[in-house]
């Protein structure tokens, strides 16, 4: 192993800016969730506030596996990772949320296709495309059941 390309130096200047956009917070939220699961392990009696972030941590868990030879287009990634970490799934029961990735990119696909073009396009969330993509996940969360 070469330590000067290791894939987890190289792992950050690998990924395109639309991806480090939502992969800060998704980073941040992992690993509060890892904290507050082995802290929660010890007791039993949880704040709502504790419990939130807790069930997060487990859907946003279950939207980073992904099926084995099925690879998911960067901006569906990219959209996905969005939805969950601003709080579009936290209704979302966790053994659903491999149904909501899949209703998610079918929507944004059919309702919204300019937000994956211009994420592909620009490989980042311009202010405009955020803008959309906020909007679109309202009514995503609005619409699914």
């Amino acid at each position: 192993m070469n330590v000067g390309i290791s894939v987890s130096r190289v792992g950050g200047d690998a990924q395109t800016k639309a991806m480090k956009q939502v992969a800060g917070r998704l980073k941040g939220d992992m690993a509060q969730y890892r904290d507050l699961a082995a802290f929660a392990a010890f007791g039993s009696d949880l704040d709502a506030t504790t419990r939130r972030q807790l069930d997060r941590g487990q859907r946003l868990t279950e939207i980073l596996k992904q099926p084995q030879y099925a690879p998911i287009p960067l901006a569906n990634q990219v959209v996905t990772i969005f939805a969950a970490t601003n709080g579009y799934a936290d209704a979302v029961p966790t053994g659903r949320m491999r149904d909501w990735e899949v209703a998610l990119a079918k929507y944004i696909s059919t309702q919204y296709p300019g937000i994956l073009q211009a994420i592909d396009a620009d490989k980042k969330i311009s202010d405009e495309t955020q803008t959309t993509l906020k909007a679109a996940c309202e009514e995503f969360k609005k619409s699914w059941s």
